[in-house]
């Protein structure tokens, strides 16, 4: 056993030979979207961002679906039909799985990928001068409270579903091309939960600077407004200990938290890129996704696991 718990990473790592390590994960959750189609692209590309965080390649999955048995068929088959397209663009293959009889719908995945043991990514390896890239927006959980309560319309929320059923294949594959130290995807703890991961199996703390955040339309608004999930506070009084106010008023420290502890569903690849590698990072995400990663902040030392940003010291 190569890789377990220890330091949070992503996925399990057992090696085989000197040259093959097993990946293993899983993931499942309550739907996020109303589209069973939808739903099961979205949780399945979830599931297969813990092998990419790890540089690895997907290669098997098994479908994990808790669905009520009184439910059309037809959603079923919607669910499991987003979660095998979504594999089989991952160039994988769902084989199987378990279902279960549940008046609540879950729906993910147990996935097998492989990795050179001697190129796991992992998010413990981050070093003082590194760059920090995130390679989707933010704001999965904001957006997602803000629907709920009609805050938002369902064109608006449009941009978040598309990312959330996005892989994080462009991503994992720049990142291994640009030597990587350390990595993670962000998901049910927000950026600052699993930065703070990072920099604590590090031993490093970081600077963000927030105005360089990629963010959905309304988020930053939304946050102001207090609209944010449930679990976005328990984060907030979670980090407390490790993000550094500053000069920071009180309002905007806390907006700011509402953003980085909102807990995404599907998010980005969070990877420390080694400077003199960077603009291969940079060239490379952009050739596979067509956009550019956003370069949010840099790996500092001392104040281990700590968060500051870069215009409130």
């Amino acid at each position: 056993m190569l890789l377990g718990y220890e330091t949070s990473d992503d996925c399990a790592v057992w090696q085989a030979n000197e040259h093959l390590a097993c990946v293993l994960t899983v993931d499942f959750f309550t739907p996020v979207v109303d589209d069973p189609y939808e739903f099961g692209r979205v949780a399945a590309a979830n599931a297969l961002s813990d092998v990419f965080a790890m540089g690895a390649e997907p290669h098997v999955a098994l479908n994990l679906l808790a669905l009520d048995i009184n439910l059309d068929t037809e959603v079923a088959a919607a669910i499991l039909q987003g979660g095998a397209d979504a594999v089989a663009q991952a160039g994988a293959f769902v084989s199987g799985g378990h279902t279960i009889d549940d008046s609540e719908p879950k729906y993910g995945l147990s996935v097998f990928g492989t990795v050179d043991p001697a190129r796991i990514v992992r998010n413990q390896g981050a070093q003082p001068g590194d760059v920090l890239y995130l390679t989707k927006p933010l704001g999965t959980g904001i957006m997602s409270a803000a629907l709920k309560i009609n805050q938002i319309d369902e064109e608006t929320m449009r941009p978040v579903v598309e990312s959330m059923m996005e892989l994080n294949a462009a991503g994992s594959r720049a990142m291994v091309a640009a030597q990587v130290h350390a990595a993670t995807d962000v998901t049910g703890f927000g950026l600052a939960g699993h930065l703070h991961e990072m920099l604590a199996a590090s031993e490093c703390s970081a600077i963000i600077d927030f105005a360089s955040l990629p963010l959905f339309g309304p988020v930053w608004q939304l946050s102001c407004d207090y609209c944010r999930p449930g679990r976005t506070f328990s984060i907030m009084d979670d980090l407390e200990p490790f993000m550094v106010q500053g000069s920071l008023d009180d309002e905007e420290f806390d907006n700011r938290l509402g953003v980085v502890c909102d807990p995404q569903t599907s998010g980005g690849i969070l990877a420390a890129i080694p400077p003199e590698q960077a603009a291969v990072f940079e060239a490379e995400f952009e050739r596979r996704a067509g956009r550019k990663p956003a370069r949010i902040g840099i790996i500092t030392e001392g104040n281990i696991g700590c968060i500051s940003f870069a215009d409130g010291n």
